[in-house]
């Protein structure tokens, strides 16, 4: 007997984020409906003719009574329950017109960033959490070994760049003068409100509390389960989609993919280029960043076949 064909359901929703970047809209799914009672970002099922931006437009003008003006991609998610395939076409929405209210009775709310996990979502919403939780810019440090002028380089991304992401690698150091250099790149980075991951055995969090933890695909590949606690963040350097699959596997939140293109620190390597590139990311479970050659002019295009942004080293490292 063949096994049930899954319906296909393909639906557009909206990361509504307020003007000061502090703030998502939320609403609550009415309790007659699969998951009723639940948070979700706003939106709803395509109709069979239209693009996820289409059906965006049509579904936040009936449910909200605003009118979007600009949007962009955010993500995109698959999500497999026992009865149905959902595709998730998720848009952040820059501008709009319009106060946003429950025209269909549902509530609406406006709820802090650091709050939305407080907030019950059906599952195939939480990839979109991490999404609209992240920066679309992802620092990688230099490989610097005059401790100033790595001060200098970091102090001037979080400042000139207003980077908010950054992950502290380091393969030169030994652990004590990692250690040293971490405790100086938390400061600097809680000065200006971005977060420190660390590119180094997830134990180290023990004695840094940073923000969290970057994992080389080495290290990824050989974890059975998440390292870290839920309240920090995962991160891994992916190259395939075995790798992909394994960082889904084990719960990180976000990775980067990588080569886009060519770089000078890996010439020998083929890059993927754009086109593969969003055939892998189609099919992650979470935000990637592309990485390899990338510049903060390239984030646009990123975002528009899929990724959460890029990530870089010269691009930010000056």
């Amino acid at each position: 007997m063949n096994a049930m064909v899954k319906r296909r359901v393909h639906v557009a929703a909206a990361a509504i984020i307020s003007n000061d970047g502090r703030e998502v809209l939320l609403a609550r799914r009415p309790s007659n409906v699969d998951h009723g009672g639940l948070w979700e970002f706003p939106g709803g099922k395509l109709a069979p003719y239209e693009t996820g931006l289409e059906g965006l437009k049509r579904e936040l003008h009936e449910e909200l009574g605003v009118e979007i003006q600009r949007a962009q991609p955010l993500i995109r998610i698959h999500h497999e329950y026992p009865d149905k395939h959902i595709l998730l076409d998720v848009w952040q929405v820059h501008e709009f017109t319009g106060e946003p209210f429950g025209r269909e009775g549902q509530a609406v709310r406006w709820v802090p960033m650091k709050e939305l996990v407080n907030y019950p979502f059906p599952a195939a919403n939480l990839p979109i959490l991490r999404a609209v939780m992240l920066p679309t810019e992802y620092l990688i440090t230099g490989e610097e070994q005059d401790e100033a002028r790595f001060d200098a380089c970091l102090a001037r991304a979080l400042t000139e760049d207003s980077v908010r992401l950054v992950q502290l690698r380091a393969k030169g150091l030994d652990e004590a003068a990692y250690l040293a250099r971490a405790e100086r790149a938390l400061a600097l980075c809680r000065e200006h409100g971005a977060r420190l991951l660390l590119n180094a055995d997830p134990e180290l969090l023990d004695r840094v509390d940073a923000d969290g933890i970057h994992l080389t695909s080495e290290r990824l590949g050989a974890l059975e389960r998440r390292p870290i606690t839920e309240d920090k963040w995962l991160s891994a350097s992916t190259h395939d989609c075995q790798q992909l699959t394994q960082a889904a596997r084990i719960g990180c939140d976000f990775v980067t993919l990588s080569p886009l293109r060519t770089t000078p620190s890996h010439p020998e390597v083929a890059p993927m280029g754009w086109h593969d590139f969003q055939q892998m990311v189609e099919r992650a479970a979470m935000p990637v960043f592309a990485l390899g050659g990338m510049t903060r002019f390239d984030a646009n295009h990123a975002r528009a076949v899929g990724a959460q942004g890029i990530a870089s080293i010269r691009d930010f490292w000056k």
